[in-house]
């Protein structure tokens, strides 16, 4: 398994940095985000080191559907309410102007009554 020494999630994937979790197995960690945007707002990254979606190959195919499918039980589990009438929404940033800020792939998973303030 691939770590950028530098990297914010990788630091808080090894522990290092303290996060609230939400999920953890051996290849995906999720967490709450530090400055939420909406009343349900955590992150999934992989345990890797991988910058973007851009540097994404067809070798973490598995790792990204197992990331997608993850994604609306842990927003159930976190207090999104269910499909229809309630929901969630699923947001991967790639690059500058993508509006990428820390470049580790990682995943934004929110939801809860709106308007958000962002998002």
């Amino acid at each position: 398994m691939t770590h950028d020494p530098n990297c914010i999630f990788c630091k808080i994937v090894q522990g290092a940095i303290p996060s609230r979790k939400v999920y953890e197995d051996d290849e995906i960690l999720a967490f709450h985000d530090i400055a939420p945007w909406a009343p349900v707002h955590f992150l999934m990254v992989p345990k890797q080191h991988v910058p973007s979606l851009a540097h994404v190959s067809e070798a973490h195919a598995p790792l990204l559907g197992r990331m997608l499918a993850l994604a609306p039980r842990l927003a159930l589990e976190q207090g999104c309410q269910p499909y229809p009438e309630g929901g969630h929404r699923v947001v991967i940033n790639t690059g500058v102007q993508g509006g990428q800020e820390v470049h580790h792939l990682h995943v934004h998973v929110m939801g809860g009554p709106r308007p958000w303030a962002k998002g």
